[in-house]
């Protein structure tokens, strides 16, 4: 399809809209009235876009223009993913948690991206609130096996689920709270299942 001018493409929109607006297209004159300029500037503005297969008529009725190629600028619909809602983080003690299925949420961009897999996770306690993280937020968790230090990460050692920021040490893993009142945890093995992606709080 050829490349149409940026007027015709104005004309086009324009019908394009009134079209949607009222049920039916607009005449050439309406078209005429809403450019202020002429009749037979528009005209040749309609002659043209239907040259280039991107407008029909009949040319025995005035309300007749079909639009072929809609070229109005789409909204940017943001994504939508349906994010699984496991269980509860202890963000004071690791907690023992069955990491069953508990529904699911649905979240746009930013908290969530296409192409990337993520898991929720209720907060419990306040061993991260210098993290802002508070009790009751919502942790959605980008799934991985692998974190670089200093990254928060649901942690799973002894079958249990915690969050955490992750230190690799020289012999060990520390697990750092970001709350004075609270340990780290200290471990020779621990199972990453993701890192901390985005929190969600509701009022």
């Amino acid at each position: 399809m050829r490349e149409i001018t940026e007027r015709q493409k104005e004309v086009l929109v324009f019908i394009s809209n009134f079209t949607d607006e009222n049920s039916y297209p607009p005449t050439v004159r309406e078209i005429s009235n809403h450019f202020q300029i002429s009749i037979r500037a528009i005209q040749d503005h309609i002659l043209a876009l239907e040259k280039k297969g991107y407008l029909a008529q009949s040319q025995n009725r005035s309300r007749s223009f079909r639009v072929l190629s809609d070229v109005r600028e789409k909204e940017h619909e943001p994504f939508i993913g349906k994010v699984p809602l496991l269980g509860t983080v202890a963000a004071g003690r690791p907690l023992l948690s069955e990491e069953n299925l508990d529904g699911y949420v649905n979240l746009t961009e930013p908290f969530i991206r296409p192409g990337k897999s993520y898991f929720a996770l209720r907060v419990r306690g306040d061993s991260m609130i210098n993290a802002g993280i508070l009790n009751g937020d919502l942790a959605v968790i980008e799934q991985t096996n692998i974190a670089a230090d200093g990254q928060i990460i649901v942690a799973v050692i002894d079958e249990a689920i915690t969050l955490k920021r992750f230190y690799r040490e020289a012999e060990r893993v520390r697990l750092q709270p970001e709350n004075p009142a609270f340990q780290p945890i200290y471990c020779q093995d621990v199972r990453i299942v993701g890192v901390l992606s985005n929190i969600v709080r509701t009022y």
